[in-house]
């Protein structure tokens, strides 16, 4: 594949898991400063990475889940919470996957990103998604 066709890929699957309208909000903050970045991720998160074989999107999204509670990026664990609930993950499995990271990567970073987690599926209840 070409870096467009790589592109078109990494956006189809972009707006597949995180939604229109977080892509059509991210895209329209991009600025000279961040076009770079935005054409990065879009073509190797997305495109060479979340399209790769050899995991399914739920599965991913469980891996996505753990790192960021592990390393503490709370400003992207809600954003996957909803991407897992659209990939098909229930709150259950969304649970199990952020008890098991509090094992290996501390309480305190589960436990914050338990009460995000909270948040992003009590929305989503309210929604009437849930």
């Amino acid at each position: 594949m070409d870096h467009r066709d790589r592109r078109a890929e990494g956006e189809a699957v972009r707006r597949a898991v995180l939604g229109d309208d977080h892509v059509d909000a991210a895209t329209a903050r991009t600025t000279e400063f961040t076009a770079d970045f935005q054409d990065f991720i879009t073509r190797y998160a997305w495109g060479e990475i979340w399209t790769r074989p050899g995991l399914d999107r739920r599965t991913r999204s469980c891996v996505t889940l753990a790192v960021l509670t592990a390393l503490g990026h709370e400003h992207e664990v809600a954003m996957h919470v909803r991407a897992a609930l659209r990939n098909g993950l229930t709150p259950d499995e969304i649970k199990e996957v952020l008890l098991h990271t509090g094992v290996y990567a501390g309480v305190p970073t589960a436990n914050r990103a338990f009460a995000i987690a909270q948040a992003v599926l009590s929305e989503h209840a309210d929604a009437g998604s849930g």
